[in-house]
């Protein structure tokens, strides 16, 4: 909305459908609707896809979009059904009873070696560097650029409240952020942007990212509207400029290549710190991770294909990966066939909505779910998908001052830390109904889990009974 000298007037060009002003309009005069009249209805050429028509005829350039892929694909997570106990295998009351939710992001050893003295049994294996979560939920990579400052530390603040992690993404990490070094996980991307002494030494974990879901095989994306003083200096990049990071890592072109890497990492750390790797949920995702893991990774992420963005082109966002679902259960089973499945926790993201796909993310392999877009949602997005335009009203997804300062922090974190601590207690009336008093036994249970879909032979590929089929 604008004002011209006479009225309030609709600025169409500007609208990026966050619904701001309908939100916050004092007299509750604003309604939107759809305008049926734009683009008369045909099944074929859909009016999304003659929007992009249009667009690319009027640019001539790659169509850019935000977010996650928004097609209407099925969602697996929705074909399956949860088991609860009855009778011969008693629920847990998660009221008078505990239920373990704790869990460790690192590698575990292959045995444990005890010396027994006569006063005392002592621990001879040398333990791997790992990072204790309060919760079996981490917040997603996302870059200081890609989100606001107030964003970022609301985000950091609301994983110290509740004992998880949260990622950097690829944009470094601001001077302001060191003291929240406890609860960061760093990105390690193509374009290195911002990599110093202190965004390795002063945090938690390290996360080299190979890929990620809403744009496998593609660089990330900064546009040069969000390149302000502040991310310039973080990023170590001119201001005013686009960051756009390799498509590979041009030191990366093996699995030895990688495992150099992940030793250089860990050797700069002082062996403090767990590594891992993250990549895109593709075809081959289940001999990938057992390369990384074989190459030292301590934790892989698996980013399914409806994984958020900042920016990204359309077509790769839309029409390139992996249900994140197939990946957690082909990867999941590959590494314990492997017999090194305790080598590496396994983290999964990318098309977890809430609490429901969390649990069954969980019982088909992933030891610790990722999420983004939840949290976003969570300190008010409405998920508009217009990121890379850097016109985010409500403060999140932009470095405009004058909409930066419109996110409160405290509020934000706040409400970030409330969704966090209620999957959590929704996890924990889970498992109770299942009978399971840890998380950690809940992980890869897929006998607890079936399929109600159309397609066996997705349920075959899971791991999973179709619904009516008993245990045994």
């Amino acid at each position: 909305m604008r004002f011209n000298g006479d009225r309030i007037v609709p600025d169409h060009d500007n609208c990026v459908a966050c619904q701001r002003c309908a939100m916050k309009c004092p007299q509750g005069a604003i309604t939107i609707k759809e305008n049926e009249m734009a683009f008369p209805a045909h099944s074929a050429y859909t009016e999304r896809i003659r929007r992009i028509g249009w667009e690319q005829a009027s640019t001539g350039g790659v169509m850019l979009s935000s977010c996650g892929n928004d097609l209407p694909y099925r969602s697996i997570f929705d074909d399956l059904v949860l088991d609860a106990a009855q009778v011969t295998n008693p629920a847990i009351d998660p009221l008078r009873e505990p239920i373990e939710t704790r869990c460790f992001l690192g590698a575990r050893p292959d045995r444990l070696d005890f010396t027994e003295t006569e006063d005392e049994i002592l621990l001879d294996t040398e333990m791997s560097p790992g990072v204790m979560l309060r919760t079996p939920i981490m917040i997603g990579q996302m870059s200081l650029g890609s989100i606001s400052y107030n964003a970022q530390i609301a985000l950091f603040r609301a994983a110290m409240e509740t004992g998880t992690l949260v990622g950097t993404g690829e944009g470094g990490l601001h001077s302001d952020f060191y003291e929240y070094g406890s609860i960061i996980n760093s990105e390690v991307a193509s374009g290195r942007f911002g990599i110093n002494p202190p965004y390795l030494k002063k945090v938690a974990s390290l996360e080299i990212k190979i890929g990620q879901g809403a744009k496998p095989g593609h660089g990330g994306h900064l546009p040069g509207e969000k390149t302000t003083e502040m991310i310039s200096q973080t990023r170590m990049i001119p201001k005013g400029t686009d960051a756009l990071s390799p498509y590979p890592h041009h030191d990366i072109y093996s699995i030895e290549d990688l495992q150099q890497l992940i030793y250089a990492l860990k050797e700069s750390t002082r062996y403090r710190v767990p590594v891992g790797v993250k990549v895109a949920a593709v075809h081959n995702v289940a001999a990938i991770a057992s390369g990384m893991v074989r190459a030292g990774a301590d934790f892989i992420t698996i980013d399914g294909f409806r994984g958020g963005t900042g920016a990204a082109p359309r077509i790769i966002r839309d029409h390139a990966g992996i249900p994140l679902e197939l990946a957690i259960a082909a990867v999941d089973q590959r590494l314990r066939e492997e017999g090194i499945r305790h080598r590496a926790t396994l983290c999964a993201g990318g098309s977890i909505r809430y609490s429901a796909d969390l649990v069954k993310a969980l019982a088909l392999g992933a030891d610790v779910a990722m999420i983004c877009t939840p949290v976003l949602i969570a300190m008010g997005c409405r998920v508009c998908q217009q990121c890379h335009r850097g016109l985010c009203s409500w403060g999140i997804a932009t470095q405009n001052p004058t909409y930066t300062q419109r996110l409160d922090i405290d509020v934000a974190a706040r409400r970030v830390s409330n969704l966090l601590y209620a999957w959590n207690e929704e996890l924990r009336e889970i498992c109770g109904a299942m009978g399971i008093d840890s998380v950690e036994s809940f992980v890869g249970n897929r006998d607890r889990l079936r399929y109600l879909g159309p397609n066996p032979r997705i349920a075959e590929i899971l791991g999973v009974k179709h619904a009516g089929e008993a245990w045994g």
